[in-house]
């Protein structure tokens, strides 16, 4: 099972670390429990792509993004994988002043 988040760069389009979750093979609600727990652990506005196989998570990250003001910013089906592109909302407790 691949389930741990990587780190990778987008070449020459952003210059912001994007992270990619692996979740293909779990069911609800896992793929949106994991989302939550990587997002958590990253600054506001950074990027998470989330490959999922449920198809419940459509909606589950949709409901998901809305209610906690994270940005689902893109979502896509490519031969039953699902991938979504989530930015993390900025929080106030992270800007702290210098």
């Amino acid at each position: 099972m691949n389930s741990l988040a990587h780190p990778s760069r987008e070449t020459h389009l952003a210059r912001m670390s994007e992270t990619l979750l692996d979740v293909k093979g779990m069911n609800c609600p896992l793929p949106v429990l994991k989302a939550n727990r990587v997002l958590r652990g990253m600054a506001g506005g950074e990027r998470l792509r989330v490959l999922a196989t449920d198809r419940a998570s459509v909606s589950d990250f949709q409901a998901f993004c809305r209610e906690t003001g994270h940005a689902l910013l893109a979502w896509s089906e490519e031969a039953g994988v699902f991938s979504f592109t989530i930015r993390r909302r900025a929080d106030d407790a992270q800007q702290k002043g210098s």
